[in-house]
């Protein structure tokens, strides 16, 4: 059975855990979701997802409960991670905002609320690196990634600015694909990677 992590100290958990379980579902894989909110559970997940929220308050949190470590652990260990707006701004290299202690998961740098007030809100159809139709991405108060390194693969962009990238088996996105019913980008992140293994 899969085992998979939501990082619940702040931001759109339930919504996260809904989309992972339809996405598993969809590959006829069994599925437990863990809402991860102290240090000890990530080493038992497969995969993880760190929400969107407020990028300063998640970023304190995983910190002082000793999440930090155990995420970055995981992903040198070689397993995925989703991280969706403010997950993406706090698996950044640099947030260009010194109260967001980031974890140098991505290496890019991101302008945090970048797109506007939530006001500002949209839906745009977004061409995917490897799906044959656009996605419906929503956008809400999202980042803005402004400077990619030499060894992050960016995914799709909007109006030129990336905004999903991946890094090794870290997937991030600008927009919240956890809002939509299309899990495409759960396949990518997640169970593309887990069918390939298997294969080998």
């Amino acid at each position: 059975m899969l085992r998979a992590g939501v990082v619940a100290v702040q931001g759109d958990v339930s919504e996260h855990a809904a989309a992972i379980r339809r996405a598993a579902e969809a590959h006829g894989e069994p599925v437990e979701v863990v809402e991860i909110r102290q240090s000890g559970h990530v080493p038992d997940c497969d995969v993880l997802l760190v929400p969107g929220g407020e990028s300063t308050a998640i970023s304190r949190l995983l910190k002082r409960e000793g999440i930090d470590e155990e995420i970055r652990d995981h992903v040198a260990a070689g397993k995925p991670v989703l991280a969706t707006c403010a997950g993406l701004i706090v698996a950044s290299r640099d947030a260009k905002d010194d109260r967001v202690e980031t974890l140098d998961l991505l290496d890019v740098t991101v302008d945090r609320n970048a797109f506007g007030r939530q006001v500002d809100s949209f839906e745009a159809p977004l061409d995917v690196e490897g799906m044959d139709d656009p996605f419906p991405a929503v956008f809400i108060r999202a980042p803005l990634i402004d400077e990619v390194g030499e060894g992050v693969d960016v995914l799709a962009e909007w109006e030129g600015t990336p905004v999903a990238v991946r890094q090794g088996p870290v997937v991030g996105t600008s927009f919240h694909p956890e809002l939509t019913d299309d899990s495409r980008l759960h396949d990518l992140a997640f169970f593309d990677r887990i069918e390939a293994e298997a294969a080998d």
